[in-house]
């Protein structure tokens, strides 16, 4: 049985997506979970935030007779660019629970060859389909391996800001979407345009799969279901007060209903409707305190330098983290019961 995929994607970049994904990965460690956290973002961000800068070094520029080894996403699909097929991911163990597929920046140069695949996974000959389904679902096939070595309860997915055929590739392999959203109007303009591309995405991958009537290996449904959106940092930006961006709050709830949802006529829609997972606060000072010491915000210690207030908004973060896991556990429970 594959495990579960969750994705936190928005095509509005800026809006604090890898950092939710890398604190909801420890906040569901300390609740007992096994995480698999993918990097499928190519500029790797969620990767150099769990791994220090010298690891880095040896998974992006390895010796050569390293230079086979699946030790990023990269690595563990580039035989299918010739003539092989996927490697099984070397992870790395951040935590006993905790394991990352890393991100790899040579990532982007596997766009085009998606592009292709995509279009050729309607041929008509079904003897051609095999690779061009290979191809398709390497991301979901890595993901899966990872996942299946170490038991995993779940795997978290991280992607780029974009619409393009990496991240399409990316949604293909998941089964539910969250979507971190800014209280502005990029973020709510960034919500009518991700809705209606998911919904394209989901059907034309169910044509894909009704074209391969007798697929040679599994294939993920690409469901894309999304489990509601998290809005993040609401602060003063800009030194305008937190009140000029009510408004857009407001306005988020019917956005999501009527773009993500698919639903008509929403109307005006209550923020209390249930679609939103969590309000979380910008953290401040605590934010770079966390980048340092390369842990979440919740698990910053005094030596660490919180102490009095900081202290207080440690203790306020793990809440916060806390409230959203259990809100993303239960919604992922009811999409899959």
């Amino acid at each position: 049985m594959s495990a579960p995929v969750l994705t936190f994607f928005n095509n509005k970049g800026g809006v604090g997506k890898t950092s939710l994904l890398f604190h909801l990965a420890w906040m569901y460690v300390q609740m007992g979970k096994r995480v698999v956290a993918i990097d499928l973002d190519p500029q790797a961000n969620l990767t150099s935030a769990f791994l220090a800068e010298e690891l880095l070094e040896e998974l992006w520029d390895p010796p050569a007779s390293a230079n086979t080894a699946a030790t990023t996403i990269y690595r563990a699909i580039q035989p299918l660019t010739k003539v092989g097929d996927i490697q099984a991911p070397i992870v790395q163990r951040v935590h006993p629970r905790l394991h990352l597929v890393p991100g790899d920046l040579a990532l982007a140069g596997f766009e085009d060859q998606l592009s292709a695949a995509w279009t050729a996974a309607m041929d008509s000959n079904q003897n051609n389909l095999y690779r061009h389904f290979r191809l398709l679902t390497a991301f979901w096939q890595v993901a899966q391996m990872a996942a299946s070595n170490l038991q995993a309860d779940l795997i978290l997915a991280d992607v780029g800001p974009n619409l393009g055929a990496i991240n399409r590739s990316a949604l293909i392999a998941t089964d539910h979407v969250a979507i971190p959203l800014a209280a502005d109007l990029f973020s709510l303009q960034g919500l009518r345009n991700l809705g209606p591309t998911l919904t394209v995405w989901r059907a034309d991958w169910r044509r894909r799969l009704d074209n391969w009537t007798v697929p040679d290996f599994d294939l993920p449904g690409g469901d894309m279901r999304p489990l509601g959106y998290i809005l993040m940092q609401h602060m003063e930006r800009l030194s305008r007060p937190v009140k000029a961006y009510e408004k857009w709050v407001d306005r988020i709830p019917s956005t999501y209903c009527e773009n993500v949802l698919g639903l008509k006529d929403c109307g005006p829609v209550l923020r209390d409707d249930g679609n939103c997972l969590a309000r979380l606060k910008h953290f401040r000072s605590l934010a770079p305190m966390a980048q340092e010491a390369r842990k979440p915000i919740f698990e910053l210690s005094s030596a660490d330098g919180a102490i009095g207030s900081h202290a207080m908004a440690v203790r306020d973060a793990w809440t916060a983290f806390n409230t959203l896991a259990l809100a993303v556990e239960a919604k992922i429970g009811q999409r899959q019961t």
